[in-house]
């Protein structure tokens, strides 16, 4: 069974950053593609993906501030949040795709305040 374990969100101040993870369990087949989304109440926005093979793309807002990477061979994705802004608050979840499929993690929540 392919589980999604999403860590690393915090209340922190604008400017500062964190690094959330996405850990996958349970997949014997290569993951295709790991992507962030943040959702706040019933919006659920992209923010960044990292493709097995090819370069990272990101949401504009994201652009240059946040920084997505892939260990591969343990099947984890970082996502390096710096400058952080007080509407990047939510819940961060993780989603990964293999052939055919598609997983979700349940998020960790960024709150960032003033």
């Amino acid at each position: 069974q392919v589980q999604l374990v999403e860590s690393g969100g915090a209340l922190v101040r604008t400017g500062e950053s964190l690094r959330l993870s996405c850990t996958v369990s349970g997949s014997t087949i290569p993951i295709n593609s790991m992507t962030w989304y943040r959702q706040e109440g019933n919006q659920r926005e992209f923010v960044a993906r990292s493709p097995r093979l090819g370069t990272p793309d990101y949401a504009d807002d994201a652009k240059g501030r946040f920084t997505v990477s892939r260990d591969s061979a343990e099947n984890i994705s970082y996502l390096q949040m710096n400058s952080l802004k007080v509407e990047d608050s939510g819940v961060y979840i993780c989603k990964a795709v293999r052939t055919g499929d598609a997983y979700w993690g349940r998020g960790t929540q960024v709150t960032v305040s003033e």
